[in-house]
């Protein structure tokens, strides 16, 4: 059964901060004639890794809201330099936008049940996906969306 992760985005403000952020990292690898890959690190192993590589994604949580998402490729256990077990979550590059859905602040993943998941916002709303994100959040602010 799918399932995926939820985790605050710290330091965008913004879907497109999130995307500039990725390709800004991606070119980086390739002028170090790295693979690649889009690889986020956190502390914490999943233990659930089977459920999740079954077609989850892990939710980005930006402003309050769940804004996005982007589908595990991947889950990498390894140790960094000072003998701490870390965790790689190899991530497809491409940003999803989802309906925004408010998200207090935690610390962390959380695990997200499929059922529970936002859908993506081009599935949801005719024309609403190519709204600006910030006319997005306000219109949902407003109770509009």
């Amino acid at each position: 059964m799918m399932l995926h992760l939820v985790k605050l985005c710290v330091g965008a403000d913004s879907i497109r901060d999130l995307e500039e952020w990725i390709a800004e990292r991606l070119a980086e690898k390739r002028r170090k004639r790295q693979r690649p890959e889009h690889i986020h690190r956190t502390r914490m192993k999943p233990t659930r890794k089977d459920e999740l590589l079954d077609g989850g994604s892990l939710y980005w949580v930006i402003r309050g809201e769940i804004a996005c998402r982007q589908k595990l490729l991947d889950i990498r256990p390894f140790t960094d330099r000072e003998g701490v077990k870390r965790c790689g979550l190899v991530l497809e590059p491409k940003v999803v936008p989802v309906r925004p859905r408010p998200s207090r602040p935690f610390q962390g993943w959380r695990y997200l049940a499929a059922k529970e998941a936002p859908p993506d916002l081009k599935r949801g709303a005719k024309g609403v996906a190519k709204l600006p994100e910030k006319l997005r959040r306000e219109l949902r602010e407003l109770g509009l969306l």
